[in-house]
């Protein structure tokens, strides 16, 4: 029995999503608590991908989108991110509460209408939280990067991205008045100590290890 394509969508979307911002591939065990599933549930559906060529995966190892799957994958994402900047710049969401909303959507709208928010939104290439948005070509650029946890004392960067997958840290760099795009120097880590142009700011070690800056 062949599964769901939006179960399908969601698998090769967290996959390429795993390895965005750093260079490993992603575990089974990695997997399955990112769609918070067992891990067994997680294996059957693995050796599904692979068996109909999206994905493949070495017993035990790590899991790595094929060309076919990277192609499914991106498009999905692009999905998701363009629905996520639609909703903050038309419908009037906070950057907090988008995730779970393109979650659903991502599935259920069509090419056509996609396209439309695209040209309405003036094709952008980066979402909310600085993810970027691969165009109908499925191309995406960024800039060189280091996570915020691991600049040295001193580092002076851009906020590049910031992970969405903490809505009560998202609310929390907002009012510290964080974004992307803010600039920020590392005065300490542990505890983390940033500076932006208006304020010295002390933030939860979690914070470093969800906000990307450029290098």
């Amino acid at each position: 029995m062949r599964p769901p394509a939006a179960v399908v969508e969601d698998y090769l979307k967290t996959i390429y999503s795993h390895t965005e911002w750093q260079p490993d591939d992603i575990t089974p065990s990695q997997l399955a608590a990112r769609l918070e599933l067992a891990p067994s549930t997680v294996t059957e559906m693995v050796k599904k991908l692979a068996a109909a060529g999206l994905v493949t995966h070495k017993r035990y190892g790590s899991i790595s989108l094929t060309d076919t799957g990277r192609v499914q994958a991106i498009a999905v994402v692009r999905r998701h991110r363009l629905i996520e900047t639609w909703l903050v710049t038309e419908m009037g969401y906070t950057w907090d509460a988008v995730h779970d909303e393109a979650e659903v959507l991502e599935h259920a709208i069509s090419d056509r209408l996609l396209d439309a928010i695209d040209e309405r939104l003036g094709r952008p290439d980066r979402d909310p939280h600085g993810d970027p948005i691969p165009d109908a070509a499925g191309r995406s650029a960024r800039e060189e990067f280091i996570l915020l946890s691991a600049a040295a004392v001193g580092h002076v960067g851009t906020a590049l991205r910031i992970s969405d997958r903490d809505p009560e840290l998202l609310r929390l760099l907002e009012r510290r008045g964080i974004d992307v795009g803010t600039r920020l120097r590392v005065d300490a880590q542990h505890p983390l100590q940033v500076s932006t142009n208006a304020a010295a700011l002390s933030l939860p070690d979690e914070a470093g290890a969800s906000i990307w800056v450029t290098a």
